[in-house]
């Protein structure tokens, strides 16, 4: 106790009279958080995975208040209701996508299932920050968790009082994340490079060609967005995740060609051997449909993987968020300061009553599940809530929201519920697999929003913000976010439809260019438990497999599964994305940079890299959005008919450069 004791924030606690909610800060909040939103939305569709907004969040509201010469308090305010919308898209990228891949929301724009998803995603916010209100005050002051994003967050808000901040190196990279992306829609270079290799002697054999199989040969995507992602997580999780797509398209499937290649009959000409263009379409087709599969079961494995390795963890917040639910409701009516101050607990309370009602409501009348399916759902649906909630913000104060397990706390969750209602007899239609989706999306999002919750009050707690103001500020957040998310969601989707019926692929979700890979994960497990339709030889293969990685001491067997899942352009991106990062790492070594420059640099390359992926993700939602009115800037604007992919090299060159000469150059002096 003599340690919190010496604990002094900021903003002192007895200082009231510093602005904090105001209608700019929370405005400037409410705008980033739709923007941060739409783009991990944009990036998760396609690489399966998002990142932490808070630093962006910082930067951006730290930069437009002091041109108003806002408080430290505001700029604490905006960044917490900026950077929740990041939480929300999370949730939703990876379930709400599984109700199309599943064959319920087809049609998937439709205002139904925009009520639907709004509710889910709104309901499953606000539960969210619910228990984090109860569990705040134990945690934020628990000296076993660090808090890493959270710490790093309040010193750029310190830093940002007498130095000129970062925002100058996002908002620049986001202008050239968008340019590439503008001019990659009006050809001026290709994307991407493919071409199919048949090795070997056709022979007939019978009435059929017999071929020997062949390789496929492709290069990266010429995305920012991916450079970013690869950047970020660094060249040793970019290579995992690369050697999923080596495994994909080097092992699997180039084996089951061998045997299942394409054999062509031309009626008026007689036997014809295939084209390497029908090589091709095959081998992604037996990509689509066996290889994907067999990748949701390492999914499978490396999400219960996940969770073992922290099961020391996960007891320890379960066992504790009860202890701390005793202590919020003991202690619910004294007078306490201000940087101490939470929602009132009676009305915590009817916040969690009410998203309860809320859910059977939905399972009820939205989803058509009986009534006792229902009501077991929705109880599911509260206690797995609180506990993952509470195990969110646990490992986000261990390891930061950019490392949260957020799916494998949703895939749990999934699991269990359709094994309830399967052993209780009551898991029996249409109904009951939608309920399944319905509890493990509302679970996702509330883990979600906790961790990102609970990482924002401890940035408070150190900057000396109000609690109570800052959670009032998310519910508002997590509100206007969850109102637009299923628009993004649906621009995306319906854009890739219209495009892929343009350029000669199925669009949408579960396409190639949003392959939804956690999304299908859910879509799949939900309809093999409940519905009975699981492609068990091919997931069972998978199982054996993740089994495989963590005998042989791979630590993140889930990333290899979910390179397997994704294209091999975006697994390469994200790849050459970490060796630009491991390039830079290995300049800075060289030059015997301290660990102040270190972290100079460090800095620099997240906003820069964060920048490339809003940027691009803005505009590709401006062309997706286009699209779905049958406008393509390419048709009208284009620079090539056939673009080549030489001419992408200097984009590459240039964005790998911005990724290693800035940050270098902004290491500064050695302190």
């Amino acid at each position: 106790m003599a340690e919190e004791k010496k604990f002094v924030p900021v903003v002192p606690s007895s200082d009231t009279s510093m602005k904090e909610f105001t209608i700019r800060a929370l405005l400037i909040g409410l705008v980033m958080s739709v923007i941060l939103g739409a783009a991990n939305a944009y990036l998760g569709l396609g690489a399966g995975m998002t990142i932490a907004a808070v630093y962006p969040a910082a930067v951006v509201g730290m930069a437009l208040l002091r041109i108003v010469k806002g408080s430290i308090l505001e700029e604490n305010l905006a960044r917490t209701v900026g950077a929740i919308g990041e939480s929300v898209a999370a949730g939703a990228i990876f379930t709400i996508p599984a109700f199309f891949i599943a064959g319920f929301w087809d049609p998937f724009f439709t205002p139904g299932n925009y009520i639907t998803s709004t509710i889910i995603m709104i309901v499953g916010g606000i539960l969210g920050i619910m228990f984090v209100a109860m569990l705040r005050r134990v945690m934020v002051r628990d000296p076993d968790l660090g808090f890493p994003e959270s710490v790093a967050a309040a010193e750029i808000h310190k830093a940002g009082r007498s130095t000129s901040g970062g925002s100058k190196w996002l908002f620049s990279a986001m202008g050239v994340g968008a340019a590439v992306q503008l001019l990659a829609e009006l050809r001026l270079f290709a994307v991407s490079w493919e071409k199919f290799i048949v090795w070997g002697k056709q022979t007939i054999t019978g009435s059929r060609f017999s071929g020997q199989g062949g390789l496929f040969l492709g290069s990266f995507g010429v995305k920012p967005a991916y450079f970013g992602v690869g950047y970020i997580i660094g060249p040793k999780l970019g290579s995992l995740t690369f050697s999923g797509g080596l495994i994909s398209w080097g092992l699997l499937t180039p084996i089951i060609l061998y045997f299942m290649g394409p054999n062509v009959i031309v009626p008026e000409t007689g036997l014809s051997p295939a084209t390497a263009a029908e090589w091709l379409a095959v081998a992604k087709d037996v990509f689509q449909s066996i290889v994907k599969p067999i990748a949701i079961g390492g999914m499978l494995v490396g999400a219960v993987y996940t969770l073992f390795r922290m099961r020391k963890s996960l007891t320890e917040g379960i066992a504790r968020s009860v202890a701390d639910v005793k202590k919020a409701a003991a202690g619910s009516g004294e007078e306490v300061e201000r940087i101490e101050r939470d929602l009132k607990f009676p009305v915590v309370l009817m916040g969690i009553a009410g998203v309860a009602v809320a859910t059977f409501l939905i399972m009820t009348f939205l989803f058509k599940a009986p009534v006792l399916t229902s009501l077991v759902a929705s109880a599911l649906m509260t206690i797995l809530a609180f506990f993952f909630a509470a195990v969110s913000g646990y490992l986000v104060g261990i390891i930061g929201s950019s490392n949260n397990p957020i799916s494998g706390l949703t895939l749990t969750t999934l699991v269990i519920t359709a094994l309830v209602l399967v052993l209780l007899g009551i898991g029996k239609g249409d109904g009951a697999i939608m309920a399944v989706l319905g509890v493990a999306a509302i679970v996702c999002v509330a883990a979600a929003v906790a961790g990102e919750m609970l990482q924002d009050l401890k940035s408070g707690h150190i900057l000396g913000g109000t609690p109570w103001k800052m959670e009032i500020g998310n519910i508002i957040g997590v509100i206007a976010s969850g109102a637009v998310m299923f628009a993004v969601l649906a621009v995306l989707h319906q854009g890739d439809v219209a495009r892929g019926a343009i350029e000669g692929y199925a669009g949408g979700f579960g396409s190639s260019q949003l392959p939804a890979p956690q999304a299908g994960l859910m879509a799949l497990l939900a309809k093999g438990i409940v519905g009975g339709e699981m492609a068990w030889p091919l997931i069972i293969v998978g199982i054996f497999m993740g089994i495989g990685f963590i005998l042989a001491g791979i630590k993140s067997p889930m990333l290899i599964s979910v390179g397997m899942y994704l294209p091999f352009t975006t697994t390469f991106a994200i790849f050459m994305g970490g060796i630009i990062k491991g390039i830079q790492e290995q300049i800075a070594a060289r030059k015997g940079h301290t660990g102040i420059q270190k972290a100079r640099s460090e800095n620099t390359g997240v906003l820069l890299a964060s920048g490339f992926i809003a940027g691009e993700a803005l505009m590709g939602l401006v062309f997706a959005a286009l699209a779905i009115f049958n406008i393509f800037l390419f048709e009208y604007f284009s620079f090539f008919q056939n673009p080549s992919f030489l001419i992408s090299i200097p984009v590459i060159l240039l964005l790998g450069w911005v990724l290693i000469y800035y940050p270098l150059k902004n290491a500064g002096a050695p302190k």
